[in-house]
């Protein structure tokens, strides 16, 4: 592999400011403002494939915005890996919470980066690890080791649900017939502490609505006598959990797979306590489901969030207004066996019946996503263990995450393949938050391990 390492270094500053191209441009895809911004981003990926050496590359339209699809079959009769990432980013808001604009990658020194990270919205998610394949098929394509045949499906919905992805799957299930999903869209532990994600929460996102008067009221004249949806809203979120941090919406739990004491214990062996979140987040304490550990609640566990929650008047200055309407967006992450159809609905039924008179509640569901564990006993995960070995010199631990890929389980579900979690990523790198950034180190180990996965792959596949 010295052939490969040896065109990473001679290549490494053309590598990260195509990256940095790729991050300037604002790929939004939750405001229709950005919508050009997001077109022209699918544009790039395809350019980029094009050069890398891919063949029959194309911008394939949705009923939202673009998947590219690119391709390299170099034998018929070799496995084929298919590349799943997207393009688009989360908003950036707040932006006077960022140290540099969002939109202008830069290059800083942390602690847990001393080679520097690149602090950008979509350096981690998910432009950085997607672009690691790009990168990697270009230099498996220089020096003539591509093992596999492999064809990418790049989208530009997955901040925002993917909705339109499973027509495209059913529309296109001969084009993307393979034999295994890849995808980094995921972590590892720490930079010395590699790890493969087996196991995906689903999610349930959703948003209520609370509606008291038919107008905003001068609070001084009718405060007492009636409902604040606010103070209404409020109360019926503070009900969703109890003192044990347990969600109580009837039937919630009914599904839920209790994980045994062993895969616990082998769980408990990730160097990760409740004083990494203390120490990583500058807590006072950590807070929970009582019975599990913070590593058990984030991954193992279901969970209820509130998102954001707004109404009334929120602007400088005082103003005693008693609101027409109060707001709240809430999502629930969901553990293998619970559906995301049933709990959305158990919530609407639950959050409906425990409003009071005074006021009227709409509850709108967003998007869901379905629960997925990868099985470690396949050659795809194995074909991962032994690339991740090679590359840090030490086994991955399998964990499992506590984000949702909505398509993860549509890949198998449509065209019945699995998916390898393959990640570089780290929990501080503050995706969906200001200042997200990307490790250099976590960008070149990315692009350095990708090949040593098709080698294996092809072996192991024999």
């Amino acid at each position: 592999m010295s052939e490969i390492n040896n065109y990473i270094s001679e290549n490494k500053e053309r590598f990260l400011e195509e990256l940095f191209a790729l991050l300037r441009v604002p790929s939004i895809s939750a405001d229709s403002a950005y919508n050009t911004d997001v077109a022209k981003t699918a544009e790039i990926v395809k350019n980029r494939l094009v050069e890398a050496g891919a063949d029959n590359v194309e911008i394939c339209p949705t009923g939202g915005h673009p998947m590219v699809y690119g391709e390299k079959i170099i034998d018929p009769n070799l496995p084929t890996v298919l590349v799943y990432g997207h393009y688009d980013v989360q908003p950036p808001d707040p932006i006077d919470l960022w140290d540099n604009p969002p939109f202008e990658p830069i290059i800083k020194k942390t602690d847990l980066h001393p080679e520097g990270a690149i602090f950008a919205r979509g350096a981690c998610d998910d432009k950085g690890q997607m672009y690691m394949h790009v990168k990697a098929f270009e230099t498996m394509m220089q020096t003539n080791t591509l093992a596999c045949n492999i064809k990418f499906m790049i989208e530009g919905e997955e901040e925002v649900g993917s909705e339109n992805l499973e027509q495209f799957l059913h529309d296109n299930t001969e084009k993307l017939k393979a034999d295994v999903i890849l995808i980094s869209d995921t972590g590892i532990i720490d930079n010395n502490t590699p790890s493969i994600m087996v196991g995906l929460r689903g999610l349930s996102y959703l948003e209520v609505e609370v509606t008291g008067p038919n107008r905003d009221l001068h609070s001084g004249l009718y405060g007492g006598a009636v409902g604040n949806p606010i103070n209404i809203l409020s109360k019926m979120i503070a009900s969703l959990t109890d003192e044990n941090n347990h969600i109580t919406i009837p039937g919630f739990y009914d599904k839920v797979i209790e994980i045994s004491a062993e895969e616990r214990a082998e769980m408990a062996k990730a160097p990760i306590t409740d004083d990494t979140y203390i120490k990583s987040l500058d807590l006072g304490a950590v807070e929970g489901e009582k019975g599990y550990s913070s590593l058990e609640r984030t991954s193992i566990r279901p969970t209820l969030d509130v998102n954001g929650i707004w109404g009334g008047y929120i602007g400088e200055g005082a103003k005693t207004v008693l609101p027409s309407k109060a707001f709240a967006k809430i999502s629930m992450r969901l553990v293998p066996n619970q559906s995301d159809e049933e709990i959305t609905q158990l919530f609407s039924n639950h959050f409906e019946a425990i409003a009071p008179d005074s006021v009227k509640v709409k509850v709108n569901p967003h998007h869901g996503g379905t629960p997925y564990v990868t099985p470690t006993n396949f050659v795809g995960y194995q074909a991962a263990h032994k690339a991740m070995e090679d590359a840090f010199g030490k086994a991955p631990i399998p964990v499992r995450g506590g984000g949702s890929i909505p398509i993860v389980a549509l890949f198998e579900e449509i065209l019945g393949l699995k998916s390898v979690l393959m990640g570089f990523g780290l929990d501080s790198d503050a995706i969906h938050s200001p200042n997200e950034h990307y490790g250099v180190f976590n960008y070149f180990k990315g692009i350095e391990t990708i090949p040593l996965f098709y080698k294996h792959f092809a072996d192991l596949s024999k």
